[in-house]
C-alpha cells in the first residue's frame, strides 16, 4: 500500500520529465534541419519578430529565422540583424532573377529567396503588424547606380487585413530619401488583376498616365500620381533612365524616371 500511495508521484515526474525531454527534442531537431538545409543556424521558437530575436540573443547573425506572431501562425523570415535591433526584411530586390510582375495571390503569399530578392508576402506582413498593442517602424534603403544610398523611415507602419486590400498607414518620416510614401498614405495594394488604385488621368511632367497598375509594373499601393513605385521592372545600369515600370523613389531621383539598383523594405517592432 506504501508503495501503490506514491505511484501518482512518480507517475506526474515522469509525465513531466517526458514532456521536457520532448520540447528539447523538437527544438534540437529543428535547430539541426535548420543547419541540414542551410538557411539558419540559429532557430528559436520564442521570437514573434526579428527585434524580439534580436533583444534574445544581442549577437544573433543576420540570417533566416522561425518566427511565431501569433497562436498557430508560424512562419520564416529574413532577419537583418543591425545595431539599432533585429528588421524583418519584407522586400528586397538587387536584380532581374525575380519576376516581380505577379497576381493578388502571389502577392498575398509571398514569393522568391528569403537570401536573395523576394517579397515576403502582405498577409505576413498583415499578421506581424495588427495588434494594436505594437508598433512598428517601415525602413526603406535605396541604392542607385553610382554607388549612393539613401534611406526613408515611417513611424506607425501597419497593413490592413486582405477585405480592405491590405491598405498601407504609415506616420512620420524621417531620413535623407525624402517622403515618398506620403501619396500613397492609406491606398490599398493593387496587382495587375486586382486593381485598388482608382487612378484617373495622373500627369507627369507631359505624360499622362492613365492606369498605374499597369504602367507601375509589379504590384503595389499605387495613388493618384505617386511618387514610389518599388516593384516593378528592374533595369540594368546604362538602361535605367526613362521607364515608367522601373524601381521608382521620385523624391529622391527627381528628375526623368529613374529607376534604382535595389531596393530593401524591412521593419522593426518598437
Amino acid at each position: 500500500m506504501q508503495g501503490s500511495s506514491n505511484t501518482p508521484v512518480k507517475m506526474k515526474r515522469l509525465v513531466g520529465y517526458c514532456r521536457l525531454s520532448l520540447a528539447f527534442l523538437v527544438i534540437c531537431t529543428e535547430q539541426a534541419m535548420s543547419n541540414n538545409n542551410g538557411y539558419s543556424h540559429q532557430v528559436t521558437l520564442r521570437g514573434t519578430d526579428c527585434n524580439q530575436i534580436k533583444a534574445f540573443s544581442p549577437r544573433a547573425p543576420s540570417g533566416v529565422y522561425f518566427i511565431q506572431p501569433t497562436r498557430g501562425k508560424r512562419f520564416k523570415v529574413y532577419c537583418e540583424m543591425r545595431s539599432d535591433g533585429g528588421w524583418t526584411v519584407i522586400q528586397r530586390r538587387s536584380g532581374g532573377a525575380v519576376y516581380f510582375d505577379r497576381n493578388w495571390a502571389a502577392y498575398k503569399r509571398g514569393f522568391g529567396n528569403l537570401r536573395q530578392d523576394h517579397w515576403l508576402g502582405l498577409n505576413k506582413v498583415f499578421v506581424l503588424t495588427k495588434k494594436k498593442t505594437k508598433k512598428w517602424v517601415l525602413r526603406v534603403d535605396l541604392w542607385d547606380h553610382g554607388n549612393g544610398t539613401a534611406y526613408a523611415e515611417y513611424r506607425n507602419f501597419q497593413l490592413g487585413n486582405e477585405r480592405a486590400n491590405y491598405r498601407l498607414q504609415v506616420g512620420r518620416y524621417s531620413g535623407n530619401a525624402g517622403d515618398a510614401l506620403r501619396d500613397q498614405n492609406n491606398y490599398g495594394f493593387s496587382t495587375s488583376d486586382r486593381d485598388n488604385d482608382g487612378c484617373s488621368p495622373c500627369i507627369f511632367g507631359d505624360i499622362a498616365q492613365m492606369e498605374c497598375t499597369l504602367t507601375g509594373g509589379g504590384g503595389w499601393w499605387y495613388s493618384r500620381c505617386g511618387s514610389a513605385s518599388l516593384n516593378g521592372d528592374w533595369h540594368r545600369a546604362g538602361d535605367h533612365m526613362g521607364w515608367a515600370s522601373g524601381l521608382h523613389w521620385k523624391t529622391w531621383k527627381t528628375l526623368a524616371p529613374y529607376s534604382m539598383k535595389a531596393t530593401r523594405m524591412m521593419i522593426k517592432s518598437v
